[in-house]
């Protein structure tokens, strides 16, 4: 819903193509509390049986802001001071050496073509999953599940830190 803060940690697809990818990343966002985006226009109805199944009836737990562009999404990520996360087959830095905040949205490009060259432009930070040599990509779900993974990992050791000084200061 446009207007409404990011979670902890919100994971935004661009353009999916695939419903079963799209609904599997609702999930996970629905089980772990993190917030959803999609921005428009995705290659399937998001009423599709097949996007409906993958989500199950969690797709009822989360909030999914939909943006109608990636333009609309930009602007209000920008209005809620959320960093943009890319992560990308095309970018240097392993999401391993990325210390995430939170607050900050994780952006999947499309599984059949990435992001565009104005999303790469745009993004705070482009992380990359190290594959072996001849591989090219992982699913995106799963590549999805693995950098949220160490993101809400890095969170939640920031948040025991600052409470062990506040309960010592």
């Amino acid at each position: 819903m446009p207007g409404t803060s990011p979670a902890q940690l919100t994971l935004a697809l661009y353009q999916p193509d695939i419903p079963q990818n799209a609904g599997t990343i609702l999930r996970m966002c629905a089980c772990l509390g993190f917030g959803a985006a999609i921005i428009e226009p995705a290659g399937f109805p998001v009423s599709d049986r097949h996007f409906r199944r993958a989500g199950m009836d969690y797709l009822d737990h989360v909030a999914i802001a939909r943006h109608a562009s990636f333009s609309a999404f930009d602007a209000w990520r920008r209005r809620e001071g959320a960093r943009l996360i890319l992560l990308s087959t095309k970018a240097s830095l392993a999401y391993t050496e990325f210390r995430f905040e939170a607050g900050d949205i994780l952006l999947l490009g499309r599984e059949s073509a990435g992001a565009p060259e104005e999303v790469h432009q745009t993004a705070d930070a482009r992380l990359l999953i190290p594959l072996q040599n001849s591989m090219r990509s992982l699913n995106v779900a799963v590549a999805a599940a693995m950098v949220a993974g160490e993101a809400a990992r890095q969170i939640q050791i920031a948040r025991l830190a600052d409470a062990n000084i506040a309960e010592r200061g």
